[in-house]
């Protein structure tokens, strides 16, 4: 008997056939969302839907039928190519809602001969919610996060469906952006009252996600709670942190997203990881694409930092490395465990081959173990599972602790190794994966074929029916002819089935054995009699049902198996994070192999020292070249007391454009970013006391769709830094006020100096082509002049691409003009230019008669009136009417 259906199908309204009412039905619970409805071999789409599909995909726009009279828009694509339309129209930003058919016709028929096949929305698939492989960058995370605000305080929570990570962070407003950006997720959800909030736009449009918005009461806290209680199973969330109510807010409001988009189905997640704002680096975005972490400025991963250094081997490992580079720690001591782990498996060559060996073979345990608790995984995640846990066992092997403590490997990759130690019940689970599951299972469960032989003698007998049912036959025939001395022939048609077949001649000694014959007769014609057994029709009946029932069992197999993975979700997601993180380490110490990198000191001063610095990612593509790179040292230090000698805090750095100005600004604050995301660093050594945020301003850039011009944009990101940075932060900035004429431009410079040196103290580089601004190394206390080098031999321009003490004394842009190919007319007109205008300038220059000497100091604060006073002095709380209204006369009296 069926189970009954969990939706019904409902009478369609007058004057819409049925099928026609499922599809209206299911549009209006997904309104938003472009419906593939579900018929026969094709997923069909219908009305504006049909319009939209065809214009983004490229199919037939057809009509068919009527509806109010009008034709219905029609267009379809075929189920077994649905992975590939539903890419293209996530791409492009679209939500898709599956509507599929929830029985076969078969079942539907049982509900009466009219009966049509139910239907039901079975997932709405959107950019952040993605989970089969096709549709999924192996190498890069997937996230949905969502935004929250409460009493003040802002909270990003980020769920990687995928693979079942959930984060949780809390901020202050002014680092939402900051933090949202570090999880680079694919959907944003924000209550529909924060959309258009000024004070949250910008992170939103930062994150570089698709915004949803969603009714504000799903964030309400008490309404979160329970959503987000209900999602783990959980009777109090309180076993998993003391979690602020803006968090619990934007957890909600996954919770309600993951609820509606899954259909009911509860994904496999982890525990939210709680990370306050003080744990990792705070990078705005537009820091990041200013430095290029993840991606080019013109969106490839081929350029990035990230690019340079992924050496992983496997796609779990190259997304814990990204999550390392995307947020870098802020803790000395855990970053110092990520530096010992890295150096442990820098020092054993063989181990880390032989680890990454081991590593190499594994699949994508994380994902799998995702996409079988929602019930789209296949056998071929089964297989990825048992191969994550067969790995795992042998890397525990590798690692042999000696008796030498010494030598033991760090607490971080105890702690891998502690996870790779299968429990009891993920030990079961992977014999009976090895026993059960065949070499190369197919992609779909239901295409059978994929339990091994030997596994289920049912299932097997079911097979031989199935596959050598001629065989089978054949012998039950041999044995009837044996036992009775009949020539039997065994046949089969579509009415009796398998029978026997004889003569009537032959038959004779049949009919005189009487009721005790074991042959029953079934047929008599002009010149045969056919008769059966009750061995033959139960074999009639095996054959028959025998490949449905190997289906089931498989079906029933592997249903089993996927509901012990679901229950040992938790122990699995474990072993994938430990295979992911032994992989992204080893990475790491085979990318400081390779380009010759040490490990950097780091503490919890305001130092910033590097010796032989050099750029990761630049070196990589000169050296690719057959060219060397030039190292350089910088040092800086935000210390408030200096003695004799000390490290500046702020360095104007100067020279010709094209001389390596920009890329020694970068290089340094990469190097911040490696040191921090537990790191070697291409250097001979670097000492860095802890960076709380990091600041970047290279580069220009416009923002036309708001109405910002290039000049507008550099003032918006350097207003950001004055108002943010601290005396932990590092600042680079290059060029600031080229945008706008010379007299202002120099204006705004100097005075972002002045207050990154007095104010901010932040340690900064500050590349400029105002060589005034060399002229604050002697009026502050703390500002050297660092110059990139260059020379004129024989009327050519050579870049040294050294950084030297010292202001440089030319920009030797009509050079660099001459190098880019300005014709040479131009070229020579333009030098006659500059040697007048210098020469007036020589005779002319009155820099030290303006004010730019005067510190800008911060406005102090506004003076307390008397009435401020005397209101600040009253409790109104303790305080009876009679006092009040004397207290009243009293301020009236007050002269202010």
């Amino acid at each position: 008997m069926n189970a009954p259906l969990a939706h019904p199908p409902q009478p369609a309204p007058d004057g819409v056939t049925p099928v026609m009412g499922q599809y209206l039905a299911a549009k209006a619970a997904q309104p938003d969302a472009i419906v593939f409805f579900r018929m026969g071999d094709f997923y069909e789409l219908f009305f504006k839907d049909a319009e939209i599909a065809s214009a983004l995909l490229g199919i037939t726009l057809t009509r068919r039928g009527k509806h109010q009279g009008e034709d219905i828009p029609m267009a379809g694509v075929p189920v077994h190519a649905m992975d590939g339309y539903l890419a293209r129209l996530i791409r492009a930003g679209q939500r898709v809602a599956i509507c599929d058919q929830i029985e076969t016709p078969a079942e539907a028929k049982k509900r009466g001969s009219k009966a049509i096949v139910a239907r039901d929305i079975v997932r709405v698939v959107t950019p952040g919610t993605l989970t089969e492989d096709s549709l999924l960058e192996a190498r890069g995370a997937n996230r949905l996060a969502a935004v929250a605000i409460r009493k003040g305080r802002a909270a990003v929570a980020v769920v990687e469906l995928s693979a079942g990570a959930v984060d949780s962070v809390a901020c202050a407003l002014e680092d939402l952006a900051a933090t949202l950006a570090a999880f680079r997720p694919s959907e944003v959800l924000v209550p529909d009252k924060l959309f258009s909030d000024d004070a949250v736009r910008p992170a939103l449009d930062g994150s570089g996600g698709v915004v949803q918005a969603l009714a504000s009461a799903v964030a309400e806290p008490a309404a979160a709670r329970d959503r987000v209680e209900r999602l783990y199973g959980v009777a109090s969330l309180d076993g998993f942190g003391a979690f602020e109510e803006a968090e619990v807010s934007a957890l909600g409001l996954v919770a309600a997203y993951l609820e509606t988009t899954q259909a009911g189905k509860v994904p496999a997640l982890t525990p939210p990881r709680r990370s306050g704002e003080s744990g990792f680096l705070a990078i705005d975005p537009a820091t990041r694409q200013s430095l290029e972490i993840d991606r080019t400025q013109r969106g490839e991963r081929e350029g990035s930092l990230l690019a340079c250094l992924d050496r992983t081997v496997t796609s779990g490992g190259a997304r814990a490395l990204a999550e390392r580079v995307a947020r870098p720690l802020r803790d000395p001591l855990a970053i110092n465990e990520g530096l010992d782990a890295v150096e442990w498996l820098l020092e054993r060559r063989d181990l880390r081959r032989d680890l990454r060996d081991a590593l190499r073979a594994s699949a994508d345990v994380a994902r799998a173990v995702s996409r079988l608790a929602l019930g789209r995984g296949g056998p071929r995640d089964l297989a990825a599972i048992r191969s994550g846990l067969d790995i795992a066992e042998s890397i525990g092997g590798l690692f042999v602790v000696p008796a030498n403590p010494l030598s033991a490997p760090p607490q971080r990759l105890l702690g891998c190794l502690d996870r790779l130690t299968l429990s009891p019940d993920l030990g079961r689970l992977k014999i009976d994966l090895i026993e059960g599951l065949m070499d190369e299972p197919p992609h779909l469960a239901r295409d059978g074929g994929f339990v091994r032989p030997g596994f289920r003698p049912e299932l097997d007998a079911a097979r031989t029916l199935r596959d050598d049912s001629r065989r089978v036959v054949a012998d039950l025939e041999a044995r009837a002819v044996a036992e009775s001395g009949v020539p039997f022939k065994i046949k089969h048609n579509a009415v009796l089935g398998y029978f026997l077949e004889t003569t009537a001649k032959h038959a004779e000694p049949l009919f005189r054995a009487g009721p005790e014959s074991p042959y029953i007769h079934r047929q008599t014609l002009a010149a045969q009699v056919r008769f059966t057994t009750v061995e033959l029709s139960e074999l009639d009946a095996k054959i028959s049902q025998a490949g449905f029932r190997a289906l089931a069992m498989e079906g029933e197999t592997f249903e089993g198996w996927r509901q012990t993975v679901q229950r040992l979700a938790q122990p699995l997601q474990a072993v994938a994070d430990a295979l992911a993180e032994l992989d992204a380490t080893s990475a790491l110490a085979e990318w400081a192999e390779e380009v010759g990198a040490v490990r950097p000191t780091v503490d919890s001063s305001l130092t910033f020292e590097v010796q032989g610095g050099r750029h990761p990612v630049v070196e990589a593509a000169v050296r690719k070249a057959g060219d060397p790179f030039t190292p350089n040292d910088c040092r800086l230090d935000g210390a408030p007391i200096k003695g004799a000698g000390a490290c500046p805090r702020l360095s104007i750095v100067t020279g010709p454009n094209m001389a390596g100005k920009s890329t020694f600004l970068r290089q340094n604050a990469l190097l911040v970013i490696l040191a921090q995301a537990g790191s070697f660093v291409p250097a001979q050594a670097m000492r860095l006391g802890v960076v709380d945020r990091l600041f970047s301003r290279v580069g220009a850039g416009d923002d036309l769709a708001r109405g910002r011009s290039t000049f507008m944009m550099e003032m918006v990101e350097t207003a950001a830094i004055l108002t943010q940075a601290t005396p932990a932060s590092f600042v680079v900035l290059d060029e600031i006020g080229r945008g706008t004429a010379t007299y202002d431009g120099l204006a705004i410079a100097w005075a972002c100096a002045e207050a990154l040196h007095e104010t901010n103290r932040s340690r900064t580089l500050f590349a400029t082509h105002y060589h005034e601004l060399a002229r604050l190394e002697e009026r502050l206390d703390h500002v050297s002049n660092l110059s990139m080098k260059a020379k004129e031999w024989n009327g050519e321009l050579i870049f040294l691409h050294e950084a030297g003490a010292g202001a440089a004394d030319r920009s030797y842009g009509v050079q660099v003009a001459k190098l880019a190919g300005v014709p040479p007319w131009v070229v020579a007109r333009a030098r006659s230019v500059l040697d007048r205008l210098e020469a007036e300038k020589a005779a002319n220059d009155k820099l030290d008669d303006l004010p730019l000497f005067a510190v800008a100091e911060p406005p102090p604060p506004p003076m307390k009136s008397i009435m401020d006073e005397a209101v600040a002095a009253l409790d109104p709380d303790a305080m009876s009417p009679r006092e009040a209204l004397e207290a009243l006369y009293r301020l009236k009296a007050l002269k202010v």
